[in-house]
C-alpha cells in the first residue's frame, strides 16, 4: 500500500507540472518514461506492463503535436504502454475511451482493487475526453474492404489475413506505400511476440509462425503508390 500511495503522489506531481498539454521539445518523451518507471514500480507494474506493446512513442503519433495526441500522452501512459490510434476502426474508440475514462475514475471491473490500482490517477474532462477520441477517430485504422480486394480469400493472402486480424480489423493496403509497410510488418511482429511469448521461451511445433515474406508480398502489390 505505502508503494501504491508513493506512487500516487509522484503520478499527481509530474501530470500537475506537465499541465493540460503544454509539452515543450522531448518533454513528452521524457513524461512516459518517468511514467512507465512509476507504474513499473507498482505493485500493479506487471498486469499493466502486459495491457500494452512498448512500441509506440510520443514521435511516432501521428500529428503528435496536436491537442488530441497531447492528452492521449498524458493520459494514456498513467496506466500502461502508450496506444497506436490504428489499433482499432474510428467507431470502436468513442466506447474504450469511455471505458478507460471509467476505471481512470476508479470504477470498473475490478471492484476495489481498481481503486486501489488507480489511486492518484486523473480522469479527463468531457471536453479533454471529447478531444482525445476525435484525435483517435482522425488517426484510426481504415477497415479492409473485401469488395476492393477479392483476392483476398485466394492462399496467398491468407498470412495477411489471420496474423493482422488477431488483434484488430484488416487494414486497407492503400494506407502506407510498399516500404512504410515493411516497417509497419516488423513492428507487428515485434508487438505479436511481446504479446503471445513469455520470455525465452519458444514456438510450440504446430503452431501457426508469421509468415512475413507473405504479408509483406500481399500488400506490395496493393500498396498506395509513391
Amino acid at each position: 500500500m505505502r508503494r501504491a500511495l508513493l506512487h500516487a503522489v509522484l503520478l499527481h506531481a509530474v501530470l500537475v507540472a506537465a499541465g493540460s498539454h503544454a509539452f515543450a521539445a522531448g518533454e513528452a518523451e521524457r513524461a512516459v518514461d518517468e511514467a512507465k518507471r512509476r507504474w513499473s514500480e507498482s505493485p500493479h507494474g506487471p498486469m499493466l506492463e502486459r495491457i500494452l506493446p512498448p512500441s509506440y512513442s510520443p514521435s511516432s503519433l501521428p500529428d503528435p503535436d496536436s491537442a488530441g495526441a497531447k492528452l492521449a500522452i498524458q493520459y494514456c501512459v498513467q496506466c500502461h504502454n502508450l496506444p497506436n490510434p490504428a489499433m482499432h476502426q474510428a467507431q470502436k474508440w468513442p466506447g474504450i475511451v469511455q471505458r478507460m475514462v471509467v476505471r481512470m475514475q476508479g470504477k470498473g471491473n475490478m471492484g476495489e482493487l481498481m481503486k486501489d490500482m488507480m489511486a492518484g490517477v486523473r480522469a479527463p474532462t468531457e471536453a479533454e475526453k471529447a478531444s482525445i477520441v476525435a484525435y483517435f477517430e482522425k488517426h484510426s485504422q481504415k477497415p479492409f474492404d473485401p469488395k476492393r480486394y477479392p483476392d483476398i480469400h485466394e492462399p496467398q493472402a491468407q498470412s495477411f489475413k489471420l496474423a493482422c486480424s488477431q488483434c484488430h480489423v484488416l487494414p486497407d493496403p492503400q494506407r502506407y506505400t510498399a516500404r512504410e509497410w515493411r516497417a509497419v510488418v516488423t513492428r507487428m511482429e515485434k508487438n505479436m511476440e511481446w504479446m503471445n511469448r513469455v520470455v525465452g521461451s519458444q514456438p510450440v511445433r504446430g503452431e501457426p509462425q508469421l509468415r512475413v515474406e507473405e504479408i509483406n508480398a500481399y500488400l506490395a502489390k496493393h500498396a498506395k503508390r509513391g
